[in-house]
Formats: structure tokens, sequence, C-alpha cells
């Protein structure tokens, strides 16, 4: 069984603050993909490049204190991928990918953090351009190698995806564009969601991020907005889920995903 877990960090000197290294020493994921760093590598090497004996490897935003994604894990790639091609998007730090590839096979675990529209129409349209050219990139990505891509989607998919659906309907991360675009991914594209493969009818259960304002979190008014999204062969191979809300280590859920396949 292979472990893979995804988090978005709010900030990993925040998270490793409460307590995330220790959660990791418990569970045990094979690899961690983590979003919104909001650290630059002077802030990481030789503090946080190392959690619960997983190696990281990063892509940094241009930017302090901004973005930023990485991937923990306990076996070596043959080959990193900081950013995907994209000179707007890139230098905000949205896109690593491990390649694990041996003589008869080609696997990559992906870390991405797409953006939030949330503060305002130049960001929508930000989002919108992201959208636009990661699409052909994972069309692309997928007739060459398999690959699960793990991360802070800020899509809520479906009416079941988020608590208040009907008040949500103008609002970024459950607009008609973005909802569609997800649609043309899994039903054109032939990516998985692995998680509704798995859970295809759940609701409050499937919730990944929770508002800080107000009591979203304890009354779990909550957003699924973190995926695992996967080529179809290595999407078969999922049998196990968790979204683990025991402990908060930002205002995002891990959610675990155990495979019947390995990196090894």
């Amino acid at each position: 069984m292979f472990t893979l877990t995804s988090l978005n960090l709010n900030g990993i000197r925040s998270a490793t603050s409460k307590g995330l290294e220790a959660w990791l020493q418990a569970h045990a994921p094979d690899a961690l993909c983590v979003q919104e760093v909001k650290a630059q590598e002077p802030d990481v090497v030789g503090r946080l490049d190392a959690l619960a004996e997983m190696q990281g490897y990063f892509h940094f935003a241009a930017k302090k204190g901004y973005s930023g994604v990485g991937i923990y894990t306990r076996h070596t790639p043959s080959d990193i991928r900081v950013g995907y091609g994209s000179q707007e998007f890139d230098a905000e730090g949205r896109y690593l990918e491990l390649r694990f590839d041996t003589p008869t096979r080609k696997r990559s675990i992906i870390s991405a953090y797409f953006p939030s529209g949330s503060s305002g129409e130049e960001r929508q349209q930000a989002k919108y351009r992201f959208l636009e050219t990661m699409y052909p990139h994972l069309c692309a990505l997928k007739q060459e190698r398999e690959f699960v891509l793990c991360g802070d989607v800020n899509i809520a998919h479906q009416e079941i995806d988020l608590k208040n659906f009907k008040g949500n309907k103008n609002n970024s991360g459950f607009l008609p564009e973005e909802r569609a675009w997800m649609s043309k991914l899994l039903n054109e594209a032939g990516i998985v969601d692995v998680y509704r493969q798995l859970e295809p009818t759940a609701t409050d259960a499937a919730y990944t991020w929770w508002s800080n304002r107000g009591q979203a979190y304890a009354k779990n008014v909550g957003w699924r907005l973190d995926y695992h999204l996967a080529t179809p062969e290595l999407a078969a191979g999922a049998r196990s889920h968790a979204v683990y809300k025991d402990q908060r280590f930002s205002d995002h859920a891990p959610l675990t995903v155990g495979y019947d396949w390995s990196l090894a």
C-alpha cells in the first residue's frame, strides 16, 4: 500500500508549529504534497526540508510569503520538474512534479496550488488563465505518463462539495465556468477524481477547507477544495481514503489516499 497525503499548509512554519511533524511520524505516509508553503528557500533549507524521515522538494514563489508548493517523499525521484512552463504562474510557485521512472513505467506525483479568485476580479481572471493553460498541460502529460496530481484546486465541483451551495453560486470556487472546467477535465480528458471514485455521494465528510470566519469549522460549513486527480490506471489502485479532522494544522485538512501500487 502506497499512502499519499495532500495538505494546504497555509504557511509551513505555522503548520509545523502546530504539530504537523508529529502527526506525520504517527501516520507515516509514503509521500506528502503540500501547498501554500508561504516561505522561501532560506526559510526551509536546513530546517524544514526534511520531515518525518521524508525528503522535501519545493517550488517557491518569487514573492515572499506567498504561495509555494512542495513534495516530501521516502523515495528518490528520477527527475524533478519545477513549474509547468507558464511564465506567469511558475513565478507564483504553483506546480512541482516528481518523476519516478523505471525502464518499464513512467509515473509522476504532482503538487499543485490552483489560484484563488476570491480577492477580486483581477485574481479571478488570473485563475481562468491558469485553468486555460493547465488543461492542455495535463492532457499532454497523460499521453506520456501516469500521474497523481494532489493539491488545493480551489474549485468545489458539485453541489455536494460544499455546505451552502445555493449561497455560493456567484462566488469564486463555485462559479459555473470553474465547475465546467473540472467537468471537462474529468469527462473529456479522462482524469479521475479519486475521492469521488471512492465516495460518490459523500457530503459533510468530504469537506477539506473551512473559512476562519464565524464558526465554520465547528459547524462543519465547509468546502471540498483538495483533490487527488489521477490517470485511470493509478486511480484504479485507490483502496482507502481519510480526511483527518481531529487536529488542525491549517484551515485545510489532510486528505490521504491509500493505493495498491508502489513507487519502488
